[in-house]
């Protein structure tokens, strides 16, 4: 099965249409943009990307900003330190994310979705090839996502709608990978997507293991996938 980018697209907006309600509800409860923190901010509710230009470069260098600060300091990352690095004030931060979980939900879903969207990527490379490269780029998301979904667990139950939908998403994205790479005779019939994200991510979440080992383990367990000779 040949993947196609508009197969990706639709992932995409599966993901995106997902919390279009959510923030929709947002704006009629009444969720205001201030400069300040609001604590009764819906914590499940995604902040909705701004229209103008301006406004949406700041949203997206606050989220990409986020993930790399959460990813090199856990828990302990700060907004400050995200509003500081993202090279704006806190009252900007603010008024895009009302609520540290606002954030913390937009850094993951944006994840997902450069994870889903790499896939598209590897389209014109060797079916192994392909599915190891996506993979290794797994590594380095699981690492993050990791992180943020712990913030999550704080307030979200780990069967909670956003946890299973973006699962869903990776996993009817990167599928088509493995299919052409086992019709490609590259890879054991007898797993599935789900056996091999779980793997790679298994081991993306060894906390106290160098990424380089990480690198090697995954490589190693990928061997594992190979037709018996």
């Amino acid at each position: 099965m040949e993947p196609s980018s508009g197969y990706f697209g639709g992932c995409l907006r599966f993901l995106r249409e997902h919390y279009t309600e959510a923030a929709s509800a947002l704006s009629r409860m009444g969720f205001a943009m201030s400069a300040t923190p609001d604590t009764t901010a819906p914590p499940t509710a995604l902040a909705e990307r701004p229209k103008r230009a301006d406004a949406r470069r700041n949203y997206d260098k606050l989220v990409t900003t986020a993930r790399e600060v959460f990813a090199e300091q856990g828990s302990d990352a700060t907004l400050e330190e995200i509003s500081r690095r993202a090279g704006g004030g806190i009252g900007t931060l603010y008024r895009h994310f009302p609520a540290r979980e606002n954030l913390v939900e937009a850094a993951y879903l944006d994840g997902v979705e450069e994870i889903c969207a790499a896939v598209a990527t590897h389209e014109g490379e060797d079916p192994w090839e392909a599915l190891k490269g996506w993979l290794l780029e797994l590594v380095g998301f699981a690492a993050t996502k990791r992180v943020l979904a712990d913030e999550m667990f704080a307030y979200l139950d780990r069967g909670a709608p956003v946890f299973k939908t973006c699962s869903s998403a990776i996993y009817d994205a990167a599928e088509p990978l493995l299919k052409r790479a086992q019709e490609a005779g590259e890879v054991r019939d007898d797993v599935d997507i789900l056996d091999v994200t779980r793997m790679v991510s298994g081991i993306a979440a060894l906390r106290t293991v160098e990424r380089d080992q990480v690198e090697r383990l995954v490589g190693i367990a990928l061997d594992g996938l190979r037709p018996s000779a």
